[in-house]
């Protein structure tokens, strides 16, 4: 009976330690090097050109404060968490180089951004943004800016000192019209502004001179601006999805459109699903050759 009994208690017990062991296998390594007193920069990870540190899908509703311990990280990515607030601590982190921010729940940033001197990538799409801190315009290396899904409806006018910003994502705001400080932005070769709420493309857009895809989908644009046409750079011009009717006769000056496009990922002009007036869809459907054509003869005419 005694036996039995033994027995019966050292299967019991295994069952607990494989619990205990399937509990352990759950946590993250972070969590892991914490609880057995690692210093967390063992978890850096050390690429070829940058020092990385990523704490991606943890659930995490606040940063762990270690992390601003780690002064030579470059690459940090917080993404897909539930993170309301960014401590101004992250200022200290002077070596970022990239930062992914997207999938959170933030609503503003500190100021302190402005601090991160070397950041050249930062992701914030698909958070609850409604504003953004005018001292972000001092972070002046900045290449690439991602800013779709919040609730964005203008931007600070020191955003127009991101002299060397090549790459704007704006897309799925709340623009009635592209904010003016984006017409300085000299080196854009990328803008999106798809579904938005923008009526019109201002003539400043023609600024914009080293813009090679331009994408304004999804809104409610009602003319072609002639000034489009200006930007001769233009590989990808998308305009689904508006209220369009007419084409300027200038068409003809974006020599880098090599077709009428219908695949969202071709190059090419993009103008489906607008109330083009006749004869420009049957133009469209037999492509950009004859549409250039007949847009080329109605001005001569």
């Amino acid at each position: 009976m005694g036996a039995r009994q033994s027995s019966a208690g050292s299967k019991d017990k295994g069952p607990r330690r494989t619990g205990c062991l399937r509990r352990r296998q759950k946590l993250s390594a972070w969590d892991d090097a914490l609880l057995s007193g690692r210093d967390p920069r063992a978890l850096l990870k050390r690429g070829m050109r940058h020092i990385s540190f990523s704490l991606v899908t943890k659930g995490m509703t606040d940063v762990p404060d270690f992390l601003w311990g780690l002064s030579e990280v470059q690459k940090l990515n917080l993404s897909h968490n539930q993170l309301r607030v960014l401590p101004p601590d992250v200022g200290r982190l002077s070596r970022l180089v990239v930062l992914n921010l997207c999938g959170n729940h933030l609503k503003s940033l500190p100021p302190e951004l402005s601090l991160l001197q070397g950041l050249r990538v930062l992701f914030l799409n698909m958070n609850r943004l409604s504003e953004l801190p005018a001292e972000l315009g001092a972070c002046r290396s900045l290449e690439v800016l991602s800013l779709s899904h919040n609730r964005l409806s203008q931007l600070p006018a020191g955003l127009a000192d991101l002299s060397r910003l090549r790459k704007l994502n704006l897309s799925n705001n709340c623009f009635v019209h592209i904010p003016v400080c984006v017409f300085a932005l000299r080196e854009l070769d990328f803008l999106h502004v798809g579904s938005n709420r923008l009526e019109n493309i201002a003539e400043s857009i023609q600024c914009l001179g080293s813009l090679q895809i331009f994408i304004a989908e999804n809104n409610s644009i009602h003319s072609f601006p002639r000034s489009l046409c200006l930007l001769a750079g233009l590989e990808v011009l998308n305009l689904n999805n508006n209220d369009i009717q007419t084409l300027p006769e200038e068409l003809y000056l974006l020599g880098r459109l090599v077709r009428i496009a219908w695949n969202p990922m071709d190059k090419g002009l993009h103008i489906s699903h607008n109330p083009l007036a006749r004869p420009l869809p049957e133009l469209v459907e037999g492509g950009l050759e004859m549409l250039v054509s007949y847009l080329k003869d109605k001005k001569h005419n």
